[in-house]
């Protein structure tokens, strides 16, 4: 028998009741964990600055165990996102962290930023991924956020070169799903004679613009939100960036998404001045020069073979020392304090020019 009207709305009173009655129990559980943060900190003393209170490794096993014991009906990303929000709340209590990105406001680095610290961090938004490391080594940030491969363009060379002459440390990683947009102050594909956009995003969606706008002029720029600053100046103008820059600088979307990919994704380094201690599920980042002679790469990499190391990734770059001279940025599976990669790491030493521990931080969490 089906419900009346009359049946209909008192279930919906209840469900609402019920609704109001569990916002009060999480309302008082929040203000319960934030009252225990606050003992935290006093457990661990008057420390000089907020970046000495934050624990990455522990936030990575808190938000692990979110995911294990999520039984739905909310993905695991919405639950991580929720429990990140509600830690960041919590450590801004404190001292708000200083974290330094490639800006302007409304950039993926700055996304990136609010995925893995939450909007209780400060963003400090920065002209360039050069200036993002000079901040952190200053102390002027806390940490930085910078872009360091795509999965349909690869990595971001900028990034990898400035390993080699900074100091900085890898302390996390965020992986971001990216959505490109067309944005123009008109909103009309017809209006549209040159398009602004990093020059990764261009090539991201280099088949889209050639079949939707052939004879529009493509101009590089620092930045996907610099590039949504600068069509907002420009009537005849669009901007290849994602939706948060769109609303900044009060842009319409023209189309998006507009990437060739579907699964495009920006993974994300966070940058500091130390290294932290094992999560539980590590990725360890090493640079390693290698000398010149028959086999060197070879007797390099043969002891993470020997010690089951996994390797995640190998990419090779000019190594700034001489002519002709490369290093290796190599990605492998677990923390540096790991034993097996402790053995792995002093077999290679004797047969490499140098190997540098660029960071073991937590692997990326949805």
């Amino acid at each position: 028998m089906s419900k009346t009207p009359a049946d209909k709305q008192a279930t919906l009173v209840e469900a609402r009741t019920r609704i109001d009655s569990i916002d009060q129990q999480l309302q008082s559980l929040i203000s319960e964990r934030a009252r225990w943060a606050q003992q935290v900190g006093r457990a661990k003393g008057p420390l000089k600055a907020a970046v000495e209170y934050y624990r990455p490794e522990r936030e990575a096993q808190v938000l692990r165990g979110v995911i294990d014991r999520n039984d739905g009906p909310l993905p695991n990303a919405e639950l991580v996102r929720l429990f990140r929000e509600i830690m960041s709340s919590c450590l801004s209590q404190q001292q708000p962290l200083k974290i330094g990105f490639l800006g302007p406001e409304g950039t993926f680095s700055e996304q990136a930023v609010r995925k893995h610290f939450g909007h209780a961090a400060y963003g400090l938004p920065l002209g360039s991924i050069e200036e993002v490391f000079q901040e952190v080594a200053a102390g002027n940030a806390d940490f930085g956020v910078v872009p360091v491969e795509n999965s349909g363009q690869g990595m971001i060379q900028m990034t990898l070169d400035m390993f080699l002459v900074s100091k900085a440390t890898i302390c996390g990683e965020v992986e971001l799903r990216v959505h490109q947009n067309l944005l123009s102050l008109s909103g009309e594909l017809k209006d549209v004679k040159r398009v602004y956009s990093h020059p990764q995003s261009l090539q991201q969606c280099q088949a889209w613009l050639r079949v939707n706008l052939p004879d529009a002029e493509r101009v590089p720029v620092s930045s996907n939100a610099e590039a949504a600053r600068m069509a907002r100046l420009a009537p005849e103008s669009a901007a290849i960036a994602g939706e948060t820059a769109g609303r900044v600088y009060g842009l319409k979307t023209i189309a998006g998404p507009i990437e060739d990919r579907s699964d495009n994704t920006t993974r994300f380094l966070v940058i500091g001045r130390s290294i932290f201690p094992p999560s539980g599920n590590d990725r360890t980042s090493l640079l390693v020069s290698v000398k010149d002679k028959p086999g060197a790469l070879y007797d390099v990499l043969s002891p993470l073979a020997r010690h089951d190391i996994s390797m995640n990734r190998i990419e090779s770059r000019p190594a700034h020392t001489g002519k002709w001279q490369y290093a290796f940025f190599i990605d492998v599976s677990g923390h540096v304090d790991d034993a097996a990669l402790q053995a792995a790491l002093d077999e290679m030493k004797p047969a490499a020019a140098d190997v540098r521990v660029l960071g073991s931080y937590p692997v990326a969490l949805p």
